[in-house]
């Protein structure tokens, strides 16, 4: 995809009609501008690897916070795995029109981490989680999934080392929650057996 390698500002609409095989005016029948062709393409490319807002559907389930956050980073990260197109798309957006990054990050991203603030604010009120910024806490928790993400697909790190999503998925919610327990639950949960084991199957045996 030319976007994808060249960016917004190194890729013409000459270019993508001539790879598209059509005339570059039909193009412009359909898109007004190149940013509206731009975003299209992140549009479709959002479409396919779609990750619904699952905490909040999960909140009112039985499942407990271990078993939420791995359903939540196991989803993501499945919905994510191969997405480099999109990753390079919305790098270039960042750096070359800021104008598109801030519409993504309005349209496909506040979701997440309002949805997930909220739920962190309701554990923390329940004395689930100990007490802090909730939103700068579901920040946290969505950076590691995105980081891995970038690291895996577009920076070459599954050329390095390969990781089976489950296993990352367990294993960030266990740094993560190893930061937001209260101390007390944090104490109980290395005397005790690890309760995200048998959270991350319980979660497997339901999907």
């Amino acid at each position: 995809m030319l976007f994808a390698g060249k960016g917004f500002r190194g890729t013409t609409t000459r270019e993508i009609a001539e790879m598209a095989k059509v005339n570059e005016a039909l193009i412009f029948r359909h898109f007004q501008t190149k940013e509206d062709l731009y975003w299209a393409v992140i549009e479709h490319k959002c479409r396919e690897r779609q990750s619904s807002p699952l905490i909040e559907r999960l909140d009112r389930s039985d499942l407990s916070l271990a078993e939420v956050f791995y359903a939540v980073a196991l989803d993501y990260l499945r919905s994510r795995d191969g997405g480099a197109v999109l990753s390079r798309l919305l790098l270039f957006s960042a750096l070359e029109h800021h104008e598109l990054s801030e519409r993504f990050f309005r349209t496909h991203m506040a979701g997440f981490y309002e949805g997930a603030a909220r739920y962190i604010r309701r554990q923390i009120q329940a004395g689930r989680l100990r007490e802090t910024d909730e939103l700068l806490a579901a920040r946290a928790f969505w950076g590691m999934l995105v980081y891995h993400v970038l690291l895996q697909e577009l920076f070459g790190g599954k050329h390095y080392q390969a990781f089976e999503i489950e296993d990352v998925s367990r294993k960030l919610v266990d740094i993560w929650l190893g930061g937001m327990l209260p101390q007390s639950a944090c104490l109980a949960r290395q005397e005790s057996s690890p309760a995200l084991e048998r959270a991350a199957s319980k979660v497997e045996s339901r999907n």
